[in-house]
């Protein structure tokens, strides 16, 4: 029994020397800070934008890894406004953020932006677009895309995006300080995320806590006591 978890515990140990997020590699020090939402939480901030090829094939992988975050670890993410025509799409990321349609509704916007071409960034045409959805929600989206709020969190996009000078997407950042380096490999990517939490909860003498979904490595350790 006891050769069986020290086994399990040497695998465990293993894995975790596969991959161990270097600066300079998988990710940088940012060389000013951007102030999380949530003061006594983790942050994992995201900049895209719904016209980018790139943000369209992290979203669904990013957005599914969130599902996993302890319960210490939230996922924010805002829409790039380079361009003043990317203010419209700014007003659909903060109305599908508000909403709490995220999840459903995200996947959607991306294929019709970046796929189909659909005008989103127009009001009618975003109202239009919503009305014919099926898979999530439309009347909420709507609501928040109406809301008195909208265009002020679309503003704070924008500022954001000029304040801190982002010039790619996806840019993604951990605890406001750390930006992920992901090297084309997405799945790679969400490792060195997980690792940079880590990193931030230990500098910030914050508990370390497990994800909510339960580890590969916990189920194993827990076979090789039986």
């Amino acid at each position: 029994m006891m050769l069986k978890l020290f086994s399990a515990l040497t695998v465990l140990s293993l894995a975790g020397l596969v991959h161990a997020a270097t600066e300079g590699t998988d990710y940088k020090v940012l060389p000013k800070p951007i102030p999380q939402i949530q003061t006594d939480k983790v942050e994992v901030l995201e900049f895209f934008g719904y016209f980018c090829v790139h943000c369209h094939h992290l979203d669904p992988v990013l957005l599914k890894h969130s599902r996993s975050f302890a319960k210490d670890t939230y996922l924010r993410t805002e829409h790039v406004v380079w361009q003043p025509e990317m203010f419209g799409l700014a007003r659909v990321a903060a109305a599908v953020n508000s909403s709490g349609v995220k999840y459903q509704a995200n996947p959607t916007v991306f294929k019709a932006v970046y796929e189909q071409k659909i005008n989103l960034a127009d009001s009618a045409t975003f109202k239009q677009w919503v009305a014919a959805q099926k898979g999530f929600d439309g009347k909420k989206l709507i609501a928040a895309y109406d809301s008195a709020a909208n265009l002020n969190q679309a503003k704070k996009m924008q500022d954001l995006t000029e304040t801190y000078r982002i010039e790619s997407t996806p840019t993604v950042i951990v605890g406001g300080k750390y930006e992920v380096l992901f090297n084309g490999d997405y799945q790679n990517g969400m490792k060195t995320i997980d690792e940079l939490i880590t990193k931030v909860r230990t500098e910030r003498g914050l508990k370390q806590t497990g994800s909510r979904i339960k580890s590969k490595g916990g189920a194993l350790a827990k076979s090789a006591n039986h």
